[in-house]
């Protein structure tokens, strides 16, 4: 375990600081008091940051910019459920939800920066409070790593994680919430209403098989958080309507990301996740300024 967290590390130092080159290492433009430039209003960009006295001015809609507050707090919302207990090419979603974990933090910390995280498997809640200072986010990034593994049959339950990042109400800062988002869509009340008081960036883990069976003849299906099986015919047919619905479903999840003005980043086990982590990343930057690399 020691050794592999300390090459997951050295992946995420080495190859997000090397790929973002120079640029600020971080996921959010602020929250910030100090007021910065005023650019042009994008779409999707939060009208709460709108500056009137430059769009009455100018006549055209204007945003005001805020520096970085150095002072960052972020929260990390970790699914931990059966169902990331799960995968079929490079690794399992649960190891991709630790590497999210790090990556985050790397991209968060420093300073004085502060990391904390509620962790769930269902049957277990765990609270980390948040500090800063690397010895704290590596001793995170263990504690996550260590969390047993939910028993089979127990159900996964995201939004008592949700609601434990409401209350007692935080100061505004950034919210981070990593899952696969399988099953009910349960969680978009409480996503909407963390999103008056913080930032969002939802990570979705997922696995090829989670949205596509391969042509195998008979298989056994199990749900690992009903503990239901069921033995199938991978027909054509099937594949088929297996497919459309988990398009659908994920098509649900974006849109119950969208209204709670939650951006979202797609971590896939057969998929290089520091990339598409750089790729986000670089994606937001060039969103807050407005569209300049």
């Amino acid at each position: 375990m020691e050794a592999g967290l300390r090459t997951l590390e050295l992946s995420v130092r080495g190859r997000l600081d090397g790929l973002l080159q120079g640029n600020h290492l971080g996921l959010v433009p602020g929250p910030g008091s100090e007021p910065g430039e005023a650019r042009l209003y994008q779409p999707g960009d939060d009208v709460r940051r709108m500056d009137w006295a430059v769009t009455a001015r100018t006549t055209q809609p204007h945003l005001r910019e805020t520096v970085a507050d150095r002072e960052l707090e972020t929260w990390l919302a970790v699914d931990l459920s059966a169902s990331l207990d799960f995968g079929t090419v490079h690794c399992e979603k649960r190891d991709l939800v630790v590497a999210a974990v790090s990556a985050v933090s790397h991209l968060t910390r420093g300073g004085g920066n502060r990391v904390g995280a509620v962790v769930s498997t269902g049957a277990q809640l765990t609270r980390i409070p948040a500090r800063g200072g690397l010895p704290h986010t590596r001793g995170l990034v263990r504690r996550i790593a260590q969390t047993p593994r939910a028993a089979e049959g127990e159900r996964g339950d995201l939004v008592t994680a949700l609601e434990e990042l409401r209350r007692p109400p935080r100061r505004r800062g950034l919210a981070v919430v990593i899952s696969d988002f399988l099953g009910p869509l349960h969680w978009q009340r409480s996503l909407r209403a963390l999103s008056l008081r913080h930032d969002l960036i939802a990570v979705e883990v997922i696995d090829p098989r989670d949205i596509e069976l391969p042509d195998v003849g008979t298989v056994v299906l199990a749900d690992p958080e009903t503990g239901r099986q069921r033995e199938v015919e991978t027909t054509p047919l099937l594949r088929r309507e297996f497919a459309a619905a988990a398009d659908a479903h994920r098509q649900e999840v974006a849109m119950g990301l969208r209204r709670a003005n939650c951006a979202q980043l797609t971590l896939r086990t057969d998929s290089d996740w520091v990339a598409d982590i750089v790729r986000f990343v670089v994606s937001r930057k060039r969103r807050w300024s407005g569209g300049v690399a």
